[in-house]
């Protein structure tokens, strides 16, 4: 076995990826999840969409920067190679630059992450800017975008239409340019995903959108079947991490009400001379 320390991937190895092999990524909340996943990955997210998955809540909008923080923390304990990104959570940054810069600093300071991920185009762009002017990698994420779910009315697929066709291309070039090192197309319907990945020269990452696009992303707790409240159109289901656990618990509470557990091989005994 060697000794030879892992090397983690940076985000300079992310953008070299652009047109080449795709991009892997998943989102992990936790040390353990981190663990498992990190040799088959190269991008973890800590995605706000904890607050769903993990915290039961209805949507993502009431995540702190707080829970980033301590979720960002188990994961880089858990990771060793993967490049790791943590969400900047709605209200902590849309405000102004400076309020992003704040929140921004402050997560990779004590996360140790590689970079931040941030919703929103055009009305963004200056934030992205502002921020990778201060060398804080930063990657965008348009389309559907969760935080903005009261404005839009809920999760609405994007460039449906020649407006929302337009728009999307507009705030994915807008993200690009501000100097992002990659851009989520989240919900974005296939061939403008498709036009937008041939048109920018940072990766894109699709959810919801193309097999084109550099890379794809989804939430783990989708893909392993341990989320149960919903599932996306775009979610394949490798697992049924849930049913199996839920199984798990049904024998575990039969043998105990029988008496059948614990039996005495897991028991500790006098000893015996």
């Amino acid at each position: 076995m060697s000794n030879t320390p892992v090397k983690r991937l940076s985000v300079p190895n992310i953008m070299a990826k652009k047109g080449k092999e795709p991009i892997v990524s998943l989102t992990a909340y936790t040390t353990p999840v981190a663990q498992l996943m990190d040799d088959d990955v190269d991008l973890i997210l800590v995605g706000d969409s904890l607050g769903m998955v993990i915290y039961g809540l209805d949507t993502t909008l009431a995540v702190t920067t707080e829970m980033m923080i301590a979720h960002g923390q188990a994961v880089m304990r858990g990771s060793k190679k993967a490049c790791v990104m943590v969400d900047l959570p709605f209200g902590s940054y849309q405000e102004s630059p400076e309020q992003a810069f704040r929140t921004a600093s402050r997560i990779l300071q004590e996360t140790g992450a590689a970079a931040v991920k941030l919703e929103g185009g055009e009305e963004m762009a200056e934030t992205v800017e502002f921020l990778t002017k201060r060398n804080i990698p930063v990657c965008g994420h348009v389309g559907l975008m969760p935080q903005a779910v009261q404005m839009m009315g809920g999760f609405k697929v994007a460039g449906k239409n020649d407006a929302g066709v337009q728009k999307v291309i507009r705030d994915s070039h807008a993200i690009a340019d501000a100097g992002a090192f990659a851009v989520v197309l989240e919900g974005v319907v296939e061939p403008v995903a498709e036009t937008i990945t041939q048109q920018l020269s940072i990766p894109t990452i699709g959810i919801g959108a193309s097999p084109a696009c550099d890379g794809q992303v989804l939430v783990c707790d989708d893909i392993f079947g341990v989320f149960q409240g919903f599932k996306p159109k775009f979610v394949k289901r490798y697992a049924q991490v849930g049913q199996t656990m839920q199984d798990a618990a049904k024998q575990y509470a039969d043998e105990v009400r029988s008496r059948a557990f614990p039996s005495m091989e897991y028991c500790f005994q006098p000893n015996k001379k």
